[in-house]
């Protein structure tokens, strides 16, 4: 199986297929391409799909959109584990995770990802409902189901990928969150799989300029 993702410190899609396959232990080739390079649209033109990041070939099956991936992975691969085993649950966390995938486009806009930045901004009061909504879910998740484990659902979960970049975000620009919500990005940025993607891209030198948003801290 082959995942194709971009730069490790801008591409934020490209983290929610990858982490699922690390957090599951699902083996898989990484193929690195550099955002919006020669190399990167020669590359996905040949598979006769979007130009986007990620891709993933699994045989003959080829997937992009991120949580595509994710629902491909946890049907072939984690025999439904990688949603709430609770039917209420499982949908409660699938429309979280469409909501996310849909949605936050102020947030999305005004804070690109880019882990290995500290920055400051004056984010629209779009981007600040946006903060608000997702800060409100995670008190609430935590909140409900804190016995069952860190992170959103309790056990880690598709719902818990897609919002792995907003995490990234929020550490970039100094976002000042509520106890449960800030445990919950605690609990994340510490994951294993988390830490060896911000090791990578630390260690990246490529600059995107459009996503080099506000000024330094």
């Amino acid at each position: 199986m082959d995942l194709y993702i971009g730069n490790k410190n801008y591409s934020s899609w490209s983290l929610r297929g990858w982490l699922m396959l690390k957090a599951f232990d699902v083996p898989f080739q990484e193929h690195q391409l550099a955002l919006f390079s020669e190399e990167f649209y020669a590359t996905l033109k040949a598979f006769n799909c979007a130009d986007k990041v990620p891709l993933l070939k699994d045989g003959d099956v080829i997937v992009w959109e991120s949580l595509a991936i994710c629902e491909y992975i946890n049907e072939r691969y984690l025999e439904g584990a990688g949603w709430p085993s609770d039917v209420a649950a499982r949908a409660h966390a699938r429309a979280i995770a469409n909501e996310m995938h849909a949605g936050f486009n102020a947030l999305r806009n005004e804070m690109p990802m880019n882990c290995r930045a500290l920055r400051k901004i004056e984010a629209s009061e779009q981007a600040q409902n946006d903060v608000r909504r997702i800060e409100a879910l995670w008190a609430s998740l935590r909140s409900q189901y804190a016995s069952q484990g860190d992170y959103l659902f309790g056990a880690f979960s598709i719902v818990d990928a897609m919002f792995a970049p907003v995490v990234l975000r929020f550490r970039t620009y100094g976002v000042s969150l509520s106890p449960a919500a800030q445990g919950y990005a605690d609990a994340m940025i510490a994951h294993p799989a988390m830490q060896a993607w911000l090791d990578a891209a630390l260690q990246e030198t490529d600059i995107v300029p459009e996503d080099e948003a506000g000024e330094p801290v």
